[in-house]
């Protein structure tokens, strides 16, 4: 270790053991967002284009990073680039944090002798995975934010509050109507069984998880669903195509064969339907299929992409057409967020309102009627 150290040109100040424990959860984990990404990519174009070696380019960045594991691992790739490795083969011994497309990108980088161009295509995919990211939580946080409240307003109100007013209405002895005697059997529900209505859906949530991670087919069967939804199942194909021809136009602009790059963006996808149709697109090119052919054939990509691809084959021109296939599906998954969320709100309004609106029929009503007899 103080040989490594040596030849790294550091100097051991002072060391101690490290619980295996803390270990794990500093690199086990790894802690490295895509920000960090990010910037580590920035910083080696920027001392690439200055002509600084890679060498010392590495040695910069592990010195400078803020973040405690990523510097972890740049020490190591320091390491074994020193020792004769490339750096694409010293990232592919980090797969938690480099995937097969920063392999990728890296290693075609190399090949051509243009780090450059491949630094650039991984910071223009990283910050357009992270707005993505961040289109996805908004997709997510706000409705599930709603649909707390609107869980929570109808547990209180059937649990706690309905009770005590229905039960007053039946101590009068009057003959309720049938909204009032179905608001009260619903609040007997909630008093009585509301560890069950809040355990239900969690309980729910985690078996069809295990179940999913231990059934393909029911992975596969459920992926299926989930893109037969009206709202939901278009938002996950398009930000799974979205990811899919961003992967492959990066891969592509940096020099990778189309075999090569639709391998690695069909890594990108997450459903198992989407990626039955990427491995459709992969095997007819391969049987020799043009790109547009392909993907025309996998039913999944409307027929103004099909079109634009056609026309950069023809061209010549794929790159810069497939620049505008990512631009139109990032732009495409913008819409469908905004429709989501613009759907979701009035929506779960409208229900919280409804309950509101039939727990104030069937508390008044009998109340009104009551004092309408008196007042005959």
């Amino acid at each position: 270790m103080h040989a490594q150290l040596q030849s790294a040109g550091l100097e051991l100040v002072q060391c101690s053991v490290v619980s295996s424990k803390k270990n794990n959860f500093t690199l086990g984990s790894v802690r490295i967002k895509i920000r960090d990404l990010i910037q580590l990519f920035t910083h080696l174009n920027q001392m690439q284009e200055a002509g600084v070696p890679l060498m010392d380019a590495l040695g910069d960045i592990r010195d400078s990073t803020e973040n405690d594991s990523l510097r972890d691992i740049m020490s190591e790739i320091y390491r074994e680039v020193s020792e004769g490795n490339s750096l694409s083969e010293a990232m592919a011994n980090h797969p938690k944090i480099f995937t097969n497309l920063y392999i990728s990108l890296i290693a075609a980088g190399e090949e051509t002798g243009d780090l450059s161009m491949s630094y650039k295509q991984l910071v223009k995919y990283l910050k357009w995975l992270d707005g993505m990211q961040s289109k996805i939580k908004k997709a997510t946080r706000y409705p599930m934010i709603l649909l707390a409240v609107v869980i929570l307003t109808v547990v209180v109100m059937m649990g706690f509050v309905v009770p005590q007013i229905v039960g007053f209405l039946a101590s009068l002895d009057m003959e309720l109507p049938f909204y009032t005697i179905a608001l009260q059997a619903t609040s007997e529900f909630f008093e009585n069984n509301w560890y069950y209505v809040l355990a239900a859906p969690i309980l729910l949530f985690i078996a069809l998880k295990m179940a999913r991670h231990y059934s393909e087919e029911i992975r596969y069967r459920t992926d299926s669903l989930i893109l037969s939804m009206p709202i939901a199942g278009i938002l996950i194909r398009k930000i799974n195509i979205a990811r899919y021809a961003q992967t492959f136009g990066a891969l592509f602009a940096s020099g990778v064969d189309v075999v090569g790059c639709l391998n690695s963006a069909k890594n990108t996808v997450s459903n198992l339907a989407l990626l039955e149709a990427m491995e459709t697109v992969t095997n007819h090119v391969k049987a020799g299929a043009q790109l547009s052919e392909a993907f025309n054939a996998s039913g999944e990509f409307p027929s103004l992409v099909v079109r634009m691809v056609k026309i950069g084959e023809e061209s010549g021109n794929l790159t810069e057409v497939l620049n505008q296939v990512s631009d139109f599906y990032t732009k495409d998954v913008d819409e469908a967020v905004d429709g989501m969320i613009t759907m979701i709100e009035p929506m779960l309004t409208a229900i919280l309102g409804g309950m509101i609106l039939w727990i104030a029929a069937g508390v008044f009503g009998p109340i009104y009627s009551m004092i309408a007899e008196v007042d005959i």
